[in-house]
C-alpha cells in the first residue's frame, strides 16, 4: 500500500506532480469518498451533488481536473454517493479501484459515516493507493490530533482508519500559536514526531513504512 497525505487536492501542481507521476498511471481507476462534509453545508442529495456530483460538483470538478494531468479521465472516476448508494454499490466501487481518494472537511464525521455506511472493513482491507487531502489525510491515521480551530474549539485526539501509525500529522500549518501548542502537546504526550504541511504546499508519501516529505513540510520531534 502507498499512502499519500495531501494538504489540498491540487495534485497537478508542479511541486508534487513530478513525485506522483511515478505512482499514478493513466489506466488507474479512482474511487472518490466524500464523507467528510459538514452537516450544515450538506444535508440532502441536492446539496451533496452541488459539491461532489459528477459533472457539476465544485469539489468533484477540481479533483477530476487534477487527475486529468495523469491521464485519468472522468470515466475512470467513481464517486460514492452518501445519499443514494448502497453499501454493496460502494464496496464494488472500492474493490474496482486502484486509488481510494478521501476529501477534506471533518475527519471525525468521515470515520463515523464510513462505519455507519458499512464500508469500514472494505476500506481497511484495501491494498492499493490511498490518497486524501486535509481531513482525507488525517483519516488515514490510526490516531490523529485536531488543533483548535473554527471547526474544533478544543484540542482532541481521534481515531481514523488503521492505515498509518508511528507519527502524527498537522495540516494547513501556518506557525499559529494554537497549532504549535498542539504539536508540542502531541510530541510530549505521545512521544512521536509530528509532520506539519503548509497549506497547498506540502505532502507526505508513505510506502513500506518509509515517509517522504514533499514540498513544504516541517518535522517536529
Amino acid at each position: 500500500m502507498i499512502n499519500v497525505l495531501l494538504d489540498y487536492y491540487t495534485i497537478d501542481e508542479p511541486w508534487i506532480y513530478s513525485e506522483l507521476k511515478s505512482i499514478i498511471s493513466p489506466e488507474m481507476k479512482v474511487a472518490l469518498i466524500p464523507f467528510s462534509f459538514r452537516d450544515e453545508c450538506v444535508n440532502d442529495e441536492e446539496s451533496w451533488r452541488a459539491l461532489y456530483g459528477k459533472g457539476r460538483g465544485k469539489i468533484y470538478f477540481g479533483i477530476a481536473r487534477a487527475f486529468e494531468a495523469y491521464g485519468i479521465s472522468e470515466d475512470s472516476i467513481s464517486v460514492i454517493n452518501y445519499f443514494t448508494d448502497t453499501a454493496l454499490a460502494a464496496e464494488e466501487k472500492i474493490k474496482n479501484a486502484d486509488i481510494v481518494f478521501f476529501t477534506g472537511g471533518l475527519p471525525d464525521r468521515m470515520t463515523e459515516r464510513i462505519k455507519e455506511f458499512g464500508i469500514y472493513d472494505t476500506l481497511t482491507s484495501f491494498d492499493g493507493i490511498v490518497m486524501g487531502y486535509s481531513a482525507g489525510a488525517l483519516v488515514q491515521m490510526k490516531e490523529y490530533h485536531l488543533s483548535p480551530d473554527e471547526d474544533y474549539p478544543e484540542f482532541k485526539y481521534a481515531e481514523g482508519l488503521p492505515y498509518l501509525s508511528g507519527f502524527f500529522l498537522e495540516v494547513h500549518f501556518s506557525d499559529g500559536e494554537a497549532q504549535v501548542s498542539a504539536i508540542n502537546r502531541v510530541v510530549e504526550e505521545r512521544a512521536l514526531p509530528v509532520y506539519a504541511t503548509r497549506f497547498r504546499k506540502g505532502a507526505l508519501i508513505v510506502s513500506d513504512g518509509k515517509i517522504k516529505m514533499i514540498g513544504e513540510v516541517q518535522k517536529f520531534s
